[in-house]
C-alpha cells in the first residue's frame, strides 16, 4: 500500500519547533507587561502614560534597529543573525529581571527592544527561504503557537510568580528557556545561506533605501502600519482595565488569558491550513471582521461578570489568531527572493515603530484616576475598529497584487507553465 507524502521532512519539523519556542520567548517577554500593568503601576508608582513609554521604548527602539539592520539582512548566514541579536536580546532581558526602578526598566526595554525587535524579522526571512509559500500558511500556524502558548503557559504562570516573587522573576525565567533553545539553535540548526548567492555588491544602506522605495513593498509596509496599530494600542492596559474597569480580581486574571490561549493554540494550525486551501485573503477579512465585532462589545463593558469576559476574550483571539496567520503568510510572497531579509527588517521596523506611537497615543487617551478606573477605553476600541476595515482593503490590493498575472514580477507568458508561478495561484 503506497503511503503518502509527509507535508515537512524530519529537519523541516524541528526548525517550525525551534522557532515557534524561540518566538515564544520575545513574544512572552513583550506581551509580559500588559498583565504586570496593574502591579507595576502601582509598584512603581506611575501613570499610564509613563507606563505606555515603558511598552513604546521597546518599540522604538526594535524599529531602529530593524530599520538599520535592513541593509546588512540578506549579507549574512541567517543562523549567525539569529544567535547575534537572540544573544542580545537575552541579555536585555537579564537587565529587565534586575531593574530597581522605573528608569533603569525603561532603558533595559530599550535594549532588550534593540536586539528583540530584528526577531520577528529573521525568522520570517527563514520560514520564506525554506518553506514553499503552498505551505506557508502552516508554518506560521504552528508558529503561531507561540503566542497561543505565552497566553497559555507564560502570561498566566508569569503573573502568578509576579504575585508570589514580585515583576521582575518573569524576566528572569524568560532568560532561563532562552538559553535553552539557544543552545539547540547553535547544535543542530543548518547555516541558511543561499540567499548569498543572488546578492551583488550593493551598498548596504542604498539596498535599504531601495528596499524602502519599492513601490511593490510600500503597500506591504502600508498594510503593517495598520496591523500593528490595533494590538499596541489594546494591549498595554488590558489587564489594568479588566481589573478595574470589569471587576476581575488579580488572582482571577490568568484566566482571561489562559482560555483565549487554548483556543488560539488550538485555532492556530487549523488556520493556516485553511488559508492554504480557501485563500488567505479570505481567512484574514472573516478573522477581521470577527475581531473588530469583539473588540467594540469588548471595550464598552462595564463591571461584567467573568465567564462572559472570558466568551468575549475566545472570540476575540479567533479573530486575532486568523489575522495573523493569514495576513503574515501573504504578506511573505510580497519580497523577491535577494530582498528576503531587507523587506522582513523595514516590515518589522514599521510594525514596531507603528506600535510604539499606536502605545504611546493610547497611554494619552487613557487615564486612571485615584479609584483605579480606566477612563476612555472605548476610545480605543472605536479607533482599533476603524483600523481594522482599513488594513481590509489594504490587504485585498496585497493579494490581487501577489496573485495577479498583471503584477510587476509575472509579466512574462512563459510563466503559465512553470511550476514556481503555477504554485502562486489561490483558490
Amino acid at each position: 500500500m503506497q503511503t503518502s507524502k509527509p507535508t515537512f521532512t524530519r529537519y523541516q519539523v524541528f526548525v517550525i519547533a525551534i522557532l515557534t519556542f524561540l518566538q515564544f520567548t520575545v513574544v512572552l517577554d513583550f506581551m509580559i507587561l500588559s498583565p504586570l500593568s496593574a502591579i507595576l503601576l502601582e509598584e512603581l508608582d506611575i501613570t499610564t502614560s509613563q507606563f505606555g513609554w515603558v511598552v513604546s521604548a521597546y518599540a522604538f527602539s526594535a524599529g531602529a534597529s530593524a530599520l538599520l539592520a535592513s541593509g546588512f539582512a540578506d549579507r549574512f548566514d541567517r543562523k549567525k543573525l539569529l544567535l547575534f541579536f537572540y544573544s542580545g536580546f537575552v541579555l536585555g532581558t537579564l537587565f529587565c529581571g534586575l531593574a530597581p526602578s522605573y528608569h533603569w526598566l525603561l532603558a533595559a526595554r530599550i535594549i532588550t527592544g534593540i536586539f528583540g525587535g530584528v526577531m520577528n524579522s529573521i525568522v520570517f526571512a527563514i520560514i520564506t527561504d525554506l518553506f514553499v509559500l503552498q505551505k506557508r500558511g502552516r508554518v506560521m500556524g504552528f508558529v503561531q503557537m507561540a503566542f497561543a502558548s505565552s497566553q497559555i503557559l507564560g502570561i498566566p504562570f508569569g503573573i502568578y510568580l509576579a504575585n508570589h516573587w514580585g515583576w521582575h522573576f518573569p524576566f528572569l525565567l524568560i532568560v532561563g528557556v532562552s538559553l535553552v533553545v539557544g543552545v539547540f539553535i547553535v547544535l543542530f540548526l543548518k547555516p541558511i545561506d543561499e540567499h548569498l548567492k543572488l546578492q551583488t555588491r550593493q551598498n548596504p544602506f542604498r539596498h535599504m533605501l531601495k528596499t524602502l522605495g519599492n513601490k511593490r513593498y510600500l503597500r506591504g509596509f502600508s498594510a503593517t502600519v495598520f496591523l500593528a496599530t490595533g494590538g499596541f494600542m489594546l494591549m498595554p492596559f488590558g489587564a489594568a482595565f479588566a481589573v478595574n474597569n470589569l471587576g476581575i480580581s488579580m488572582d482571577k486574571l490568568p484566566l482571561i488569558y489562559m482560555f483565549p490561549g487554548i483556543t488560539s493554540m488550538i485555532l492556530g494550525p487549523i488556520a493556516g491550513k485553511l488559508s492554504d486551501s480557501f485563500g488567505k485573503f479570505r481567512i484574514f477579512m472573516i478573522a477581521s471582521l470577527i475581531a473588530g465585532a469583539a473588540i467594540l462589545v469588548y471595550c464598552n463593558l462595564g463591571t461584567t461578570p467573568l465567564w462572559i469576559v472570558i466568551a468575549l476574550n475566545i472570540i476575540l483571539f479567533v479573530g486575532i489568531t486568523g489575522r495573523i496567520v493569514s495576513s503574515q503568510a501573504l504578506i511573505t510572497a510580497v519580497p523577491e527572493a535577494k530582498d528576503r531579509g531587507s523587506f522582513m527588517s523595514v516590515n518589522s521596523a514599521v510594525m514596531q515603530i507603528s506600535g510604539g506611537i499606536a502605545s504611546a497615543i493610547a497611554g494619552m487617551i487613557v487615564f486612571q484616576d485615584p479609584s483605579g478606573f480606566i477612563h476612555n477605553y472605548p476610545m480605543l476600541g472605536y479607533v482599533v475598529g476603524v483600523t481594522v476595515l482599513i488594513t481590509i482593503g489594504l490587504m485585498f490590493m496585497i493579494n490581487r497584487m501577489v496573485f495577479s498575472n498583471q503584477t510587476d514580477n509575472v509579466a512574462d507568458k512563459t510563466e503559465k507553465t512553470d511550476p514556481q508561478k503555477v504554485m502562486l495561484k489561490e483558490a
